[in-house]
């Protein structure tokens, strides 16, 4: 309770402080409110003990989600991602050390980057570069980028390549959580699905946390081992990771979505934010919103 009390004061005091300004004028803006000036934000999340909880660490991501750090774009599909639920779901603190595997372009860096910035550490394991592809060469730099446009907020983050071949992307036993979202499809297509999860498992200390987020597929539809349509079924995805020895502890339906009928012409990318066949039928697509997805929560089991 006297934490609690605690961060009360200290965010009112961040807000007395700190300039506090409105988004531009229009559907953004008015859906989504004030935005708070990254010193507030980050004297918010400063103040978070290294004992902190759940209650604490949802206010700070409160005022993370409200932040200047986040693009409009990127804000408005939290309706359909449902960020402060997911990760309060994994039981993600801000002291953790955190690594996302592949989270260009950065749409969770914006949320847990300065949520860990103070007591925790962000690492953000991006894909392996290829000066082949141009895909991958603009996708590391736009990264980059982005990361270099707020230093007060990024500056703690540690880019690390993630490796294709299962082996260490960080010492080994050194995270306390990893997280995915909507990539084990790519692995997939790559066949390196099984050593990308052979990787977190190493990273993680015993206990940790893996957090996946994936488009959920037909059960009653045998999965593709190429996940060619960006489905994949969740029994499928379960059997997997603990494959490479992670006990499933949790399973949310946070980001569930009973419209999408995962049929479509074009696979998941026929939905939003995609939108693959244009503006054919796009207004039937954008009522059914972004995918179906489950949402696990796996622990590396301790010895």
């Amino acid at each position: 309770m006297i934490t609690l009390l605690l961060f009360g004061a200290l965010r009112a005091a961040a807000f007395r402080g700190f300039a506090v300004f409105r988004k531009p004028a229009g559907k953004l803006g008015a859906a989504h409110g004030k935005s708070f000036s990254l010193a507030a934000i980050l004297l918010v999340t400063a103040s978070c003990s290294t004992t902190s909880t759940r209650e604490t660490t949802a206010l700070a991501l409160d005022n993370i989600l409200a932040g200047s750090q986040r693009s409009s774009e990127n804000s408005a599909r939290d309706r359909y991602r449902h960020p402060k639920e997911t990760l309060l779901f994994f039981g993600i603190r801000p002291e953790m050390r955190v690594l996302e595997i592949w989270p260009e372009p950065g749409w969770y860096t914006e949320i847990v980057a300065p949520l860990v910035r103070e007591h925790g550490k962000y690492y953000a394991a991006v894909i392996a570069a290829d000066p082949q592809s141009r895909y991958v060469t603009e996708r590391l730099s736009d990264y980059q980028q982005k990361l270099a446009s707020h230093p007060d907020v990024y500056g703690g983050v540690e880019v690390v390549t993630f490796p294709s071949d299962g082996g260490d992307v960080v010492p080994p036993d050194s995270l306390d959580m990893v997280v995915t979202f909507r990539n084990i499809h790519n692995w997939m297509a790559r066949d390196c699905a099984q050593q990308a999860f052979a990787t977190a498992y190493k990273a993680l200390k015993p206990g940790g946390v893996l957090g996946v987020v994936e488009h959920r597929g037909n059960p009653a539809v045998a999965q593709d081992p190429k996940a060619k349509s960006g489905y994949v079924n969740e029994d499928y995805a379960i059997r997997l990771i603990e494959g490479q020895g992670f006990r499933l502890v949790g399973e949310s339906q946070i980001n569930a979505n009973p419209k999408d009928t995962k049929d479509y012409e074009q696979g998941v990318w026929t939905l939003p934010p995609t939108y693959r066949l244009g503006d054919k039928d796009r207004e039937k697509y954008a009522a059914i919103g972004e995918s179906d997805r489950f949402t696990l929560k796996f622990i590396k089991p301790k010895k």
